[in-house]
């Protein structure tokens, strides 16, 4: 059931109102005043409020100010007999969801309540999604390695320096990179990730700088780059060791000026980034080879964190496997199966090529395939495919 907070010093006002809405199936509160509805408001959760706005002790306008502080979601109708245009306007300035004269329309007043209502529930439902959409995935893992990598992360997450996150694939680069943002003083900012490796070398510069129209034959518009749209936040350069040598001098550049241009562009725009760059190359070797400038591996790496194989950190796998049984379960709407520990132990005999994104896919086939436990014989069957 809803709750609505009917705020106004006439009572008749207050009783008709509570009366109309109950029989709608809200749930009512009234106050006879500002304070008391202010009162009221901070000691519970209410979907609406519907307040008059000339009231003794703390008038309508004020209480929008002072709820807005408190709890801006809440949507506050303002009521009135003596108001003009110009306080309506100053109402919806200051966050009022909209305005309603005395004596109200009772169709116009209670399709506002809904429309409020549904207001109400998407922005909670939004906030639900954005948690879910921007949660990091947890570090699993208490081994030596992993434990150090944690203790690296809490310490260089708070400042700006960059960061060179080296690794084979599938080993969690990229988790490194989130955590390191969901810990910094730019978490509330944007991280924008690129995959160097899978854009053609042709695009690359377009794709971190941006273009202006027309700067290439198929620049029908304007765009913004990565490094822009990180701006305030982190930019994460996956596979950075693939990047070709012309796009590693415009990186170089904007990470000693803090400025970039957009290709075909002469205006150069400052951007307030901080870069980590991840690689599952030898990035010293690639400089033997004259594949990576040496000044930009300089640039990047202020700190290195290496993230050991899968085989390295064989003593986590338990916990790896236990937490995929749970994701993919629940993805897959099915009670969590157990795993025999024979068949844990056969797991943590294999060897891992393709690291943890291996083990993930591997547990995933089992829960497919075993039946309500996974045994050693589903690990021997199913975990390296017959021929």
């Amino acid at each position: 059931m809803s709750n609505i907070l009917i705020i106004d010093d006439e009572k008749a006002i207050r009783k008709t109102l509570s009366e109309i809405l109950s029989y709608e199936g809200y749930k009512i509160d009234e106050a006879s005043d500002g304070e008391e509805g202010l009162k009221k408001f901070r000691e519970k959760n209410y979907d609406v409020v519907l307040c008059d706005i000339k009231m003794p002790k703390l008038d309508g306008i004020e209480f929008l100010d002072k709820s807005r502080e408190s709890n801006p979601d809440v949507p506050v109708i303002m009521i009135s007999g003596h108001g003009t245009i110009e306080t309506a306007v100053e109402a919806v300035k200051k966050g009022a969801y909209d305005y309603i004269s005395k004596p109200p329309d009772l169709n116009r007043l209670l399709i506002t309540i809904r429309n409020a209502m549904d207001k109400t529930n998407l922005v909670a439902e939004t906030k639900v999604l954005k948690r879910k959409v921007s949660k990091v995935e947890e570090m699993i893992g208490d081994s030596g390695p992993i434990v150090r990598i944690k203790e690296t992360i809490e310490k260089v997450a708070p400042t700006d320096a960059r960061i060179l996150v080296t690794g084979e694939n599938g080993v969690g680069k990229e988790l490194v990179a989130r955590w390191v943002h969901e810990k910094s003083n730019r978490a509330t900012g944007p991280l924008v990730e690129v995959n160097c490796a899978a854009i053609p070398s042709e695009l690359i510069e377009s794709e971190l700088f941006g273009h202006e129209k027309g700067s290439f034959t198929s620049a029908v518009k304007q765009r913004i780059g990565k490094f822009e749209q990180a701006h305030g936040g982190t930019l994460f350069l996956d596979e950075i060791g693939d990047m070709s040598l012309n796009a590693q001098a415009k990186v170089l550049r904007a990470l000693q000026e803090g400025k970039i241009t957009r290709v075909g562009g002469d205006k150069d725009i400052s951007v307030d980034v901080r870069v980590i760059a991840a690689t599952n190359k030898d990035l010293l070797q690639e400089v033997d080879d004259k594949n990576f400038r040496l000044d930009l591996y300089h640039r990047l790496s202020v700190i290195i964190i290496h993230v050991p194989s899968l085989n390295d950190r064989r003593d986590d796998i338990p916990l790896l496997v236990d937490k995929f049984l749970s994701d993919i379960c629940t993805d897959y709407g099915i009670t969590k199966k157990s795993i025999e520990s024979d068949a844990l132990d056969g797991l943590k005999q294999h060897n891992w090529t393709g690291n943890i994104r291996e083990l993930r896919n591997v547990v995933e086939r089992l829960i497919i395939l075993s039946g309500k436990a996974i045994t050693a014989e589903d690990v021997n069957s199913y975990v390296l495919p017959r021929k």
